[in-house]
């Protein structure tokens, strides 16, 4: 295997603080790994042309500004302008820990493989929202761990927040596809399908702030549910039980309140019992009683969000038999 050259590629938009925080976390990069950074700014009103320019004496750093048409699109605009052989993808609201790079040229020098993603978590610095809305994403107890966990995961789905791939990969590939969200599980099972394998590298970890409103988070993983269906329809092979829970979930919980109005009480029980469990464990994890309460709620959001948009989601595309663009514009470039 020749030499890895990275090269971070990330796509912005109208988040010219967010860039700035990201490129100081850069600074404070241990070890003295060489790589190149590619900014594509993705149409913006509210550039971050000159924060970009101020840290071009200290990092080896390229800025673009292209027409609006998505992030999927952006990162593949940014691919074909770097220099490297391997791309790290990243969000604009993440930051990186410094020990980053070191451990992702650590793991692909011994074990490579051409797409890789790592886990996000919650800095310090964070807000208690933010805290809880890391908890309900990345817990065991609520998304199973499917955006990164502990173990070692082979044929693990990337999240385009912490994804890493091959130039090889890329141009076999042609890059992310034209739907958001989910152009990023979208890419990793057609890499699949060509015979590529994907790994989760858990020490790679980022700090993902994530959003900043319950209504904003509300309407991101709205989009989530949505586009699951459309992903299940375009790889068959995909599909899985599991991405159910959240709509039964949430039948069952409006089932069990209902069915207290006839002293039958045993599934609302057992729905507190999961909702004390999550408490419990969002108190011990966060060290905070504020975030543990703001979990509960971050987890009902998380749910009727997902399991909404999945539910509405599968009835257009399997009774109406709309097709994806058809029933859900937005949700395309």
């Amino acid at each position: 295997m020749k030499d890895i050259a990275f090269s971070f590629i990330i796509p912005v938009y109208n988040r010219p603080e967010e860039i700035k925080e990201l490129l100081e976390s850069f600074l404070k990069f241990q070890a003295n790994l060489d790589f190149e950074i590619v900014i594509v700014e993705d149409g913006s009103t509210q550039t971050s042309e000159a924060i970009v320019h101020s840290y071009k004496e200290r990092l080896n750093i390229s800025y673009y500004y292209k027409s609006n048409s998505g992030p999927g699109d952006s990162r593949n605009f940014g691919m074909q302008k770097a220099k490297g052989n391997y791309f790290i993808i990243l969000d604009s609201d993440v930051l990186l820990p410094p020990n980053y790079l070191v451990e992702v040229n650590s793991f692909l020098s011994n074990t490579y493989y051409d797409c890789f993603g790592g886990p996000d978590a919650a800095h310090h610095s964070f807000s208690n929202l933010q805290k809880a809305i890391n908890f309900a994403m990345t817990s065991f107890i609520t998304t199973g761990g499917i955006r990164g966990g502990d173990k070692q995961v082979e044929n693990f789905q990337p999240r385009s927040f912490n994804m890493g791939l091959s130039k090889k990969a890329f141009l076999d590939s042609g890059g992310f596809g034209k739907i958001h969200p989910g152009e990023d599980p979208d890419l990793s099972l057609r890499l699949l399908n060509l015979g590529y394998k994907t790994t989760l590298i858990k020490k790679a970890y980022v700090y993902h702030k994530r959003r900043i409103s319950w209504s904003k988070f509300y309407n991101q993983v709205h989009k989530f549910g949505l586009v699951r269906p459309i992903l299940n329809q375009w790889h068959p092979n995909s599909k899985s039980l599991v991405y159910w829970f959240p709509t039964l979930f949430c039948v069952g919980l409006i089932g069990s309140v209902i069915l207290l109005a006839f002293n039958i009480t045993l599934p609302f029980y057992l729905y507190c019992f999961y909702f004390a469990l999550a408490f419990i464990l969002a108190l011990f994890s966060t060290k905070s009683i504020i975030v543990a309460f703001q979990s509960i709620i971050a987890i009902l959001v998380q749910f009727f969000g997902y399991g909404y948009g999945f539910l509405k989601s599968t009835f257009s595309l399997l009774v109406l038999r709309k097709q994806p663009k058809e029933a859900f514009p937005n949700l395309f470039f």
